[in-house]
């Protein structure tokens, strides 16, 4: 799940498994690595590899070579950017910006140290991240739940479908491990909430989380820029999303299940106390009162009472989704479109922006602590417009009006953070300029955004903006890589391209484990999610791989330790990659460390989109 609990192809070029490098062709092994980015780069790109080096290797000699094993550049390594860990004290930069001819290439250093790395390719955008993009569509398709199952090598079944009759309960307490300390107690239902995807390793599903998805989907939809199956996969999500507002009586449903069971005596269990595939819920033969009650018949909760005002996050991003629907639909379904809009309409009213309080995300809010609102409802108010200038709304004006506003509010706040779920002022920028036309104060704000992302690079001995680990590590690094390409396509300036870039290539391998974090992607990368259907079904099917999912990454060395000593023995995991960790962050492939290997559906929804830029 998030920070505080347990959540629970690409291109594969050669078949090196997990050994954060690929080996020289020489008698002794390698002393250094070099990592780079292990999809590869497109001809015209700044192209920047990694020598990890355990002493000065200011003398070595690079050479490039092709696959046929032939010598076609040669260079020097950089200067050093300070060390990785106590074993690779010496890191330094290798520029392969003039590799522009077509083709699979390595790179090997010889002289004081030696080293050669994995292949990648140079190709043109749409041969390297196509593939990539399409890929994250197959990992929502394989984390669908209910009834809407599609054919594949997972074979997934039905499952959940006891939420088509679903008993809404009212908000929920919990103690500070995030358990439960009352009873639940019914409010309403039955409703239907079956469908959607399931939000990470686990089976809980979030209006939160899915609106998200689906904004990042239907702009990429809007503009073309993914195509095979990408709509199918739309309409999966949008049929749940439409099932989570009740416009009749102007209730907004926040999630289907509840993560932890219950802290007191007697109690029952929760989505993230059974190791499980999610079909096995429907067979429970269970009542009332039963400890797995809860795990069939699972509750739904709401964000507000009928008719009150709702979270301002959930209200702008739901709003959003709905709105982003409405002018993809406007010219092939436009009674869906102006329904879309209206549902978008009247949830962004029902916006609480006088005092917010603590924002409503998911229960427990420590799952999604999120404590932005303003750029929510400048991309509430955004897409509203945009919709209503497509569908000729006479409120266009209004809704203009307003997403002028919240946009201004939103950039006067400052924040430097990248696009995640957590903070989608990019996308709210990027679509503002769409909409207002110009607006130097929204690239103002992206371009504050992204020099902060340069300058944390420029600190990195690795060049990332998001530091060496963390939560969200993967989908941080995404984030600005997206951001920079939303702010040349706005902007046409492309100061920021060699950056994005960079930071692509931190998540494909030019980091200091030479792991892809994208399940599939490159020849090196994580084998055992935390995630029950690859992990319980790859047992039955050796060899699957859940190819597009995006996993966390490094992450704090003090959560995997927990984690490693409190989850019990692992069913997946590998080694190979400890002595690339940190003092400070670890990573680690293994079933159990949900901080590392565990895949999200926005993460991955901000890789479909990075890599759509990119294409």
């Amino acid at each position: 799940m998030r920070p505080w609990a347990r959540r629970t192809l690409g291109i594969l070029l050669f078949g090196a498994l997990l050994a954060g490098g690929a080996a020289c062709d020489h008698s002794s092994p390698p002393e250094a690595m070099i990592r780079v980015d292990q999809v590869g780069y497109t001809p015209g790109e700044t192209k920047t590899a990694y020598l990890l080096s355990p002493r000065d290797a200011s003398e070595a000699r690079v050479t490039v070579l092709d696959a046929y094993g032939k010598k076609v550049w040669e260079t020097r390594v950089g200067a050093n950017r300070g060390p990785w860990n106590a074993g690779f004290p010496d890191v330094r930069p290798i520029d392969l910006s003039g590799l522009t001819r077509r083709g699979v290439y390595r790179v090997r250093v010889e002289g004081d140290v030696r080293a050669e790395s994995p292949p990648f390719r140079v190709e043109p955008a749409a041969d390297l991240f196509g593939p990539l993009a399409r890929a994250s569509l197959s990992y929502f398709q394989n984390h669908r739940d209910g009834a809407d199952q599609l054919p594949s090598p997972w074979e997934r079944k039905p499952a959940h479908l006891s939420d088509r009759a679903a008993t809404v309960y009212d908000r929920p307490s919990f103690d500070a491990q995030g358990r439960l300390t009352d009873d639940l107690s019914p409010v309403g239902g039955p409703v239907d909430v079956e469908g959607g995807w399931y939000d990470a390793g686990d089976f809980l599903k979030f209006t939160h989380t899915t609106a998200y998805v689906l904004s990042a989907m239907l702009i990429a939809r809007r503009d073309g820029l993914v195509a095979d199956g990408l709509t199918a996969e739309i309409e999966h999500g949008l049929t749940w999303l439409d099932k989570m507002w009740d416009a009749d009586d102007e209730v907004l449903y926040t999630q289907v299940g509840i993560g932890s069971g219950s802290s007191r005596s007697g109690g029952f269990l929760g989505d993230h106390d059974t190791w499980r595939l999610p079909e096995a819920d429907d067979q429970l033969d269970v009542r009332p009162g039963d400890e797995r009650y809860y795990q069939r018949y699972r509750p739904v909760f709401r964000a507000a009472d009928p008719g009150q005002a709702v979270s301002p996050n959930l209200a702008g991003r739901v709003a959003a989704a709905f709105a982003l629907a409405a002018q993809v639909e406007a010219v092939e379904q436009p009674d869906r479109a102006r329904s879309h809009l209206e549902a978008a309409a009247s949830i962004f009213r029902l916006s609480r922006t006088g005092d917010a309080g603590e924002l409503v995300t998911a229960e427990p809010r420590s799952f999604y602590p999120e404590d932005r609102w303003t750029d929510d409802l400048a991309f509430g108010a955004t897409e509203l417009a945009l919709a209503g200038r497509v569908l000729g709304d006479s409120r266009t004006r209004e809704w203009s009006a307003a997403a002028a506003k919240w946009a201004r509010v939103n950039a006067g706040r400052g924040g430097n953070d990248a696009l995640s779920v957590y903070d989608v002022s990019a996308l709210a920028d990027a679509e503002a300029v769409r909409l207002l036309g110009g607006g130097n104060d929204l690239l103002q704000d992206m371009r504050r955004r992204l020099d902060a992302g340069v300058r944390a690079a420029a600190a990195d001995p690795m060049g990332a903006a998001a530091g060496s680990g963390g939560y969200d590590y993967a989908a941080r690094q995404l984030g600005f890589a997206a951001m920079a390409e939303l702010y040349e396509r706005v902007s046409g300036d492309e100061r920021y391209a060699a950056f994005a870039t960079a930071q692509r290539g931190v998540v494909l391998g030019a980091n200091g484990w030479g792991v892809s974090m994208v399940v599939g992607a490159g020849s090196t990368y994580p084998l055992c999610p935390h995630d029950q259907i690859a992990t319980l079904t790859r047992t039955e099917v050796p060899g699957l791989s859940m190819a597009g999912a995006v996993v966390n990454g490094p992450n704090r060395a003090d959560r995997v330790r927990l984690l490693q000593t409190t989850n019990g023995p692992a069913t997946c995991r590998n080694d190979a990659l400890a002595r690339f960790d940190r003092d400070d962050v670890r990573f680690t492939d293994d079933s159990r460390i949900s901080a590392n290997t565990e895949p999200s559906i926005d993460f991955s929804a901000t890789g479909l989109l990075a890599f759509a830029l990119l294409d």
